[in-house]
């Protein structure tokens, strides 16, 4: 019974590791080259990540910029931010590219928000579909006599304070990012 909630907390811990991933990505009006993990560069006919073929520094808070370590890739970097759906138009000086992340508006930060509150409540879903399956092998070793009706009585409790304390976390993510998001 014990694997049974050790491997409960571990598949929880990597529905949360997922949505603090997901919310990385989430723009919110200064540079984070966290957007850019999720563009791939096509290298000599290789999907390969923008961080592997450039260096990516930040020397203003709304501008990042990216230097390849080959010049010759650098047509194919902007390409690929352009098809990619971050929405921000590369500027190519020929020997970096400037991505320029406007100012957002209040309308598109309530937008955003609303994401970052449906991502959470995904995240919420996903929390309750675990506790579903993990109550479900519980009740499946009491019907193979392989734990009494108290085993499972506490098994029950052990799980829903698990999910409780994820759902809690999630909780702390989503008001994290929803003030960094409506910050100015």
């Amino acid at each position: 019974m014990e694997a049974l909630m050790k491997l409960t907390e571990e598949r929880m811990d990597k529905s949360l590791n997922a949505l603090d991933h997901d919310y990385k990505a989430v723009r919110v009006g200064r540079a984070n080259a966290s957007v850019l993990e999720r563009v791939n560069v096509d290298y000599y006919g290789v999907p390969t990540p923008i961080e592997q073929m450039a260096a990516i520094s930040m020397p203003e808070p709304r501008i990042l910029m990216i230097k390849p370590w080959d010049a010759t890739t650098l047509k194919s970097i902007e390409r690929a931010i352009l098809t990619s759906d971050i929405g921000i138009n590369p500027q190519n000086d020929g020997s970096c590219i400037r991505l320029t992340f406007p100012q957002l508006t209040e309308e598109r930060r309530k937008e955003i928000v609303k994401d970052v509150r449906k991502m959470g409540e995904d995240a919420k879903v996903a929390l309750r579909n675990i506790r579903r399956d993990s109550l479900e092998k519980l009740k499946a070793m009491k019907k193979n006599s392989e734990i009494t009706e108290d085993d499972v009585k506490n098994g029950e409790k052990k799980i829903q304070t698990i999910t409780d304390r994820f759902c809690k976390e999630v909780d702390e993510l989503i008001s994290v990012k929803e003030k960094e998001v409506l910050e100015l």
